[in-house]
């Protein structure tokens, strides 16, 4: 069973009866190839589960997230088909009550009234910084990663400090927004692209980057230094433990083999803010490339994807 789905499973079986109103904040929605997509499992499972159960299903208030800029009428305008799809997808019976917003900001800061979120998901938005590290920055004494925009086997060791400082930093202040807006008992799932080993500068860190570089090294210079590559899991483990409102409950690593699921999975992610910047032909080039290059290369890429889930003490 999918974390997410045993999760969702905990949830419902930890009460005789969900709440009477039901709140999903997806945080960085467009990381998905439908920013919908998430949504609908999560509200498509409650709905099947309660069914089974003869339990009452709850009104489903979801909440968008993404950072300001990222136009939401696109999602807006899909809602009749969208509704009508589920519909056809899950039975003439199907009457979940389904109220849809969107709320732009960084997920780094308050964006909910106290305790008012009972379910949060985030897919890999967590991996993109609040800011450029400001060591990075510093016009008098700037750390220097030369020919990188991202940790690699070259970078020096106060660029690696650097990135993790701020990526510990940033984790920190969602912890502690989210145990604010977040219910007793509620509960978040979270996805990082993360790695196995201790090393930030390990291939199985830096190789996938090497190769984007290698298909499109001027395209990713704007892009990425406010991308932290990969977590480990002790990182996240030791934020978790040290913001202390929220309990480690699963920890689960995924890795996906192929080139071409590799380069969909990093194009899923990026794509967005590639677009945002150089155009939608541009992406399409960029990506075919990625994985020709992937796969011509004899160091075979793993990407490696955490997935984590907490409940609010």
């Amino acid at each position: 069973m999918p974390l997410l789905h045993q999760v969702l499973l905990d949830l419902i079986s930890s009460s005789k009866n969900l709440p009477e109103s039901f709140t999903i904040a997806d945080f960085g929605c467009s990381s998905r190839p439908h920013p919908l997509l998430t949504v609908t499992e999560i509200t498509s499972f409650i709905y099947k589960r309660c069914h089974e159960l003869g339990r009452s299903l709850p009104e489903f208030w979801v909440y968008l997230n993404e950072f300001p800029g990222y136009d939401f009428n696109t999602v807006f305008k899909s809602l009749p088909d969208y509704h009508a799809k589920l519909k056809e997808e899950n039975g003439p019976d199907f009457r979940p009550l389904l109220y849809i917003s969107a709320v732009p900001g960084p997920c780094h800061e308050r964006l909910f009234p106290s305790k008012s979120l009972h379910f949060v998901h985030s897919s890999s938005t967590l991996n993109w910084l609040s800011q450029v590290p400001p060591e990075l920055t510093d016009k008098e004494n700037p750390l220097i990663n030369k020919g990188k925009i991202f940790i690699s086997k070259t970078s020096p060791p106060a660029v690696i400090k650097a990135y993790q400082t701020q990526f510990q930093s940033d984790f920190s202040s969602f912890l502690e927004s989210r145990s604010k807006e977040v219910v007793p008992g509620g509960r978040m799932v979270l996805t990082f692209r993360g790695r196995t080993t201790p090393d930030p500068s390990s291939d199985e860190t830096c190789l996938l980057w090497d190769y984007l570089g290698q298909a499109f090294q001027d395209l990713i210079e704007k892009i990425l230094t406010t991308y932290h590559t990969t977590s480990h899991i002790e990182e996240i483990k030791a934020e978790i433990e040290k913001q202390g409102s929220f309990m480690l409950d699963h920890l689960v690593i995924n890795s996906i083999p192929t080139a071409q699921m590799i380069s969909n999975a990093t194009r899923a992610d990026h794509e967005t803010t590639i677009r945002s910047h150089f155009g939608s032909e541009t992406v399409d080039r960029l990506f075919q490339r990625f994985s020709e290059v992937i796969a011509a290369n004899t160091k075979e890429v793993e990407l490696i994807g955490l997935l984590v889930s907490v409940t609010r003490k």
